[in-house]
């Protein structure tokens, strides 16, 4: 699972910087402020999250891969829903971004618990 991880984790960062580019060039003009920050916070999460997916990988330990995984999961699910408001989806999406945000959430504490349980 950790070399799935990490090529998860490195995936989704190449995909971060990607549309972090794309959003600064392509769509600066074409996006309103409220736009703008929505793909700036999507692209900021989805980077750091996968970063973390990526060290957890890296680390290969298979109790961290669920902590990874939501990390992962979550980020994407978190960034896809802001990143399709961005471009004009309807905003109910941002009824489904609080679930991302919750994975996320939860990667961090079950990561910390297993830290402290196995040291």
């Amino acid at each position: 699972m950790s070399r799935r991880l990490t090529a998860t984790g490195a995936l989704i960062a190449a995909a971060a910087v990607g549309l972090g580019a794309f959003g600064a060039h392509a769509l600066k003009d074409r996006l309103d402020t409220e736009a703008i920050g929505w793909w700036q916070t999507a692209t900021f999460y989805l980077l750091t999250h996968a970063v973390a997916a990526v060290a957890i990988g890296l680390a290969k330990r298979p109790r961290l891969a669920l902590a990874g995984g939501l990390l992962a999961g979550g980020s994407l699910l978190f960034a896809v829903t802001l990143y399709a408001m961005a471009l004009g989806l309807p905003r109910w999406l941002g009824a489904i971004t609080p679930l991302g945000g919750t994975a996320m959430i939860a990667g961090w504490l079950l990561l910390a618990w297993r830290a402290l349980r196995e040291g």
